[in-house]
């Protein structure tokens, strides 16, 4: 009985006040400083992918080779290669504890999912955070799994392999992963992957802010939900 109201009591304090959560605030550590260490590498990566999606636009008047090396190998080759796949691996972890502390108690999530364009900068930048990884947490979720398999193919073989030993559907998937990645299907897709591929840069700009303000000033006071 005691374990049970105990579980009612934790999962009442997640709805209502998660800030409250010794666990929350773990997550909301771990975003903050992984977003803080790799935050000028995602700008680079989102900056560089969404000219990428017009690659073959831009060959016909450009050079663009050298920004295909750097998206995918950072200049340095198969050292470049792993080291995007550690981005890869680092983006999807920001995704899942972004989509967890994202979470501001049954009270206030209406107001998460807007921003608030008079308010002062640190709010208006918190606000900006949080809606744009709410509203594209897809998005930036296909990256990371998709990056990661272009980095690191050999564990998605050997999954693909054991879950459809007769490859009817893995290889059709696995090729899916790398179109989904740049979305060259239509001309709208190409526009709206180049619009949405730089919210990465986006968040990473206003994550870093974020994280600046708060070594500066503490904790603020943005919302009620923030540690």
């Amino acid at each position: 009985m005691f374990a049970s109201g105990e579980e009612i009591s934790t999962w009442q304090r997640w709805l209502h006040h998660p800030e409250s959560l010794w666990i929350r605030r773990v997550i909301f550590q771990i975003h903050l400083w992984v977003g803080a260490g790799v935050g000028l590498y995602i700008m680079l990566m989102s900056i560089s992918g969404s000219l990428l999606v017009y690659r073959d636009e831009l060959s016909k008047k450009f050079s663009v080779e050298w920004i295909v090396n750097l998206h995918a190998n950072l200049l340095t080759g198969v050292t470049g290669r792993k080291v995007n796949g550690i981005g890869a691996c680092c983006l999807l972890l920001l995704s899942l504890t972004g989509a967890i502390t994202w979470w501001p108690g049954i009270n206030n999530w209406r107001r998460s999912l807007t921003v608030k364009w008079n308010s002062h900068w640190g709010r208006f930048t918190w606000d900006l955070h949080g809606a744009l990884g709410f509203w594209c947490f897809l998005f930036v979720l296909m990256w990371g799994l998709s990056g990661l398999y272009l980095c690191f193919p050999q564990p998605y073989d050997a999954l693909f392999a054991l879950l459809d030993p007769k490859n009817r559907f893995a290889d059709q998937t696995l090729l899916w992963f790398s179109l989904l990645h740049f979305g060259r299907f239509t001309w709208f897709t190409k526009a709206l992957w180049t619009l949405l591929g730089l919210v990465p840069a986006v968040l990473a700009t206003t994550g870093i802010f974020l994280c600046c303000h708060r070594m500066i000033h503490g904790p603020s006071q943005h919302r009620e939900n923030e540690p």
